[in-house]
């Protein structure tokens, strides 16, 4: 079964809670407060796994849950933090957010990305000591960690994409040019998913060929199986055609050249406008050896309006025969020289603002404040990215994290809410008294 497009849920561990503790110690009087903090949630992180071609592992498993960090304990020990959680996916993986459909990240620079955070551990008492509350008997408890719905739609990878009515040959051609075994019979939809094949051009170079199943007139409205795997087709650099030059399925090969045209220019034009070759393929049952194949067009009608159709479009025609590897070089060898000059293949582009963008875009003027008695809660984008990146156990993190509140003024519209000394300011899961 082929899998390529799946809903899954996916949840980052909460913090552990901070410990309510304090010192005891014989000869060591008034010890004083030692709970520690909780251990922060693991993420959850897509990582590219290069030997899976299919979502299928995700069919039962749809639930992906992080490890929640350990709470914190006496003698200022620290939770432990949850462990991170790997989900492998096919390179080419578009991981889009559920609820909009916009793209997170295209997986397909092999590079981890992690879609949910883990929560902050909360703080152990040992934080809330001051001067005039020297017993706390509170602490804080984990922040939740992220979660979300997301959609994972795999579009392959491929520089070459073979398009052509069933029994055409495009899986004969794919077994005839690379290492791949596709299924091949005569029978119309024997390849039922996308496959794919690297094809060598000599030394360590080549290219990467993908066999796209089920096209057939109607299909980018759903018919056949082509509505499900025309996206495979979108990577592509280039389209290879393939058509029965023979009409053995008495078929014209013109109108079969039309037929897919007009399917993929319905289903994208961006995809129709790509750079295109046509095979023309079972040329061996016109011609009784290679050497006649550029003869074809001249004793053959069909083969001769299926050259004045491409020439329309300026598709250049190359007669082989796949199940009999005729020809098929010359065609591997055009194809290589097109995609010398072609870009590279298509990636798509976050739509959603990644962390970093958005704390680039963070602004102190964007901050909140507001209060609730005697508690003022500090709101904002870059009040919360500010939290994330100070390690509050650090003195020198803390003393950072005093000055960037001052230089950005947030003290000082603190002070304009009514803040005094005394007074708990409250930040993303950070409380502290407000001192003057």
């Amino acid at each position: 079964m082929f899998i390529d497009k799946i809903r899954i849920y996916v949840k980052a561990g909460d913090g552990g809670n901070g410990a309510v503790s304090f010192r005891r110690e014989k000869y060591v009087a008034k010890g004083g407060p030692d709970g520690g903090d909780g251990g922060r949630g693991g993420d959850v992180i897509f990582t590219v796994d290069d030997g899976a071609n299919t979502l299928l592992a995700f069919r039962y498993k749809r639930k992906f849950i992080a490890e929640n960090g350990g709470p914190g304990e006496g003698s200022k020990f620290h939770g432990k933090d949850g462990g991170d959680i790997f989900i492998k996916v096919p390179r080419g993986t578009l991981v889009r957010e559920a609820e909009s459909g916009l793209v997170i990240r295209d997986m397909s620079d092999g590079e981890d990305f992690t879609v949910c955070r883990g929560g902050r551990g909360g703080w152990g008492n040992k934080h809330f000591a001051t001067p005039t509350r020297q017993i706390p008997r509170f602490a804080k408890s984990g922040l939740p960690g992220e979660e979300r719905e997301v959609i994972l739609e795999l579009k392959m990878i491929a520089d070459v994409g073979l398009a052509g009515l069933p029994s055409a040959g495009k899986s004969s051609l794919l077994a005839a040019v690379s290492a791949a075994r596709p299924k091949v019979a005569e029978y119309h939809f024997t390849t039922l998913e996308p496959g794919l094949g690297v094809v060598g051009t000599g030394g360590e170079s080549g290219f990467v060929m993908a066999d796209i199943p089920g096209l057939i007139e109607g299909a980018s409205e759903g018919a056949g199986l082509g509505h499900d795997f025309l996206r495979h087709i979108e990577r592509c650099r280039m389209i290879v055609q393939v058509v029965d030059v023979a009409a053995t399925e008495g078929r014209s090969p013109a109108e079969d050249l039309l037929t897919i045209s007009e399917e993929l220019e319905k289903f994208s034009p961006d995809v129709a406008s790509r750079p295109r070759l046509i095979a023309a393929n079972k040329a061996d049952l016109l011609a009784s050896d290679e050497s006649e194949f550029p003869l074809i067009p001249s004793v053959y009608e069909g083969a001769a309006e299926l050259e004045r159709e491409a020439a329309k479009h300026g598709w250049e025609v190359v007669y082989i025969s796949a199940s009999k590897k005729m020809n098929t070089d010359a065609l591997v060898k055009k194809i290589s020289d097109m995609l010398r000059d072609l870009p590279p293949v298509l990636t798509y582009e976050p739509e959603i603002a990644t962390e970093e963008e958005r704390a680039a875009a963070a602004s102190p003027d964007d901050v909140v404040v507001t209060r609730d008695g005697n508690v003022f809660t500090v709101e904002g984008d870059w009040a919360r990215l500010l939290v994330g990146r100070v390690n509050f156990d650090d003195r020198e993190s803390l003393m950072y994290f005093e000055n960037s509140l001052s230089k950005a003024g947030i003290i000082d519209r603190l002070r304009e809410a009514g803040c005094a000394e005394g007074d708990t300011v409250s930040i993303y899961g950070v409380e502290f008294d407000f001192v003057e």
